[in-house]
């Protein structure tokens, strides 16, 4: 954790705080800071003492600008420089993609603080964020065809299930940048604060989750909820459903769940996600690129 240099990694009482760190380039993107974000996130998924992770940019001016347009040494932005025939090579892959599915794969969840300017990947990043807030000052842009380019950071896949096809080709096609009071309006947040009041509100919601429930059950949560609203039929949700209460009601956290429940006391659950995960998960195959 020490190494980083385009983020900062804090953990206090179960609550990991990733704050994005270019204080001299608004948090604008790179590729350093993707590959610390990802390693900041197999950080947490193996700290059982993390139970929720917030994201953040810091200062009060900027979540994250974007990408950077102006790299240190100059260089290509947007995708990687090397020529390639074939477009199954993995240096095609955008930047942007490999961290959004990473933070899909988070068994953390994640509470997004947006404290400013998001813009771009700056945007995008934040879809994999299972809640997402925002400071009165935000602003929001998808602004790829003013760019020359196209959506990126699996954004075709995040936006649209977040506030809807009509409002996410509006917002990409037209590339306008838009305020928090809209981004409220249209579902993309869940709530606008004073900035002042911003973090305090993404810890509130993290206390609670680590006050009061079990780290199996809400790893176990995310990963059904974001993968199997996009299955075909709901029986596939049904399989997953029925095995999980099937192996969980077994667990030494439903035990205590039902135990703190009856004794009217706060839970003390004993289970970890780095232990005690259900012993058919993952249930999925990981796709790789193509």
């Amino acid at each position: 954790m020490t190494d980083f240099t385009q983020i900062r990694l804090d953990k206090a009482d179960g609550i990991a705080t990733l704050t994005l760190y270019r204080p001299e380039k608004m948090n604008a993107f790179t590729g350093t800071m993707m590959n610390e974000i990802c390693a900041a996130l197999d950080d947490t998924d193996a700290d059982d003492s993390v139970r929720a992770v917030i994201v953040t940019g810091h200062g009060e001016r900027a979540f994250c600008a974007g990408a950077d347009l102006t790299p240190e040494g100059g260089g290509h932005v947007f995708s990687d420089p090397n020529p390639v025939s074939d477009l199954s090579d993995e240096r095609v892959r955008d930047g942007g993609g490999r961290l959004t599915l990473r933070l899909f794969n988070s068994k953390k969840p994640l509470i997004g603080a947006c404290n400013g300017v998001a813009v771009g990947v700056g945007a995008t990043m934040q879809l994999p964020f299972d809640i997402r807030l925002a400071s009165d000052n935000a602003r929001f842009g998808f602004v790829f065809a003013r760019r020359g380019i196209v959506p990126e950071a699996c954004s075709s896949w995040f936006l649209p299930r977040a506030v809807g096809l009509q409002t996410a080709l509006e917002w990409c096609m037209t590339g306008r940048i838009f305020d928090a009071q809209e981004a409220l309006d249209r579902g993309l947040v869940r709530s606008v604060h004073p900035q002042a009041e911003l973090m305090d509100a993404a810890r509130a919601i993290a206390r609670e989750i680590a006050d009061n429930t079990s780290a199996v059950s809400v790893s176990m949560t995310r990963a059904m909820l974001w993968r199997l609203a996009a299955t075909e039929h709901p029986m596939m949700a049904h399989w997953i459903d029925s095995r999980s209460i099937y192996r969980l009601s077994r667990s030494a956290d439903a035990k205590e769940g039902i135990a703190s429940f009856l004794e009217k006391r706060a839970p003390v659950y004993p289970d970890t996600v780095s232990g005690d995960m259900p012993d058919f998960y993952p249930w999925w195959d990981e796709p790789g690129y193509a």
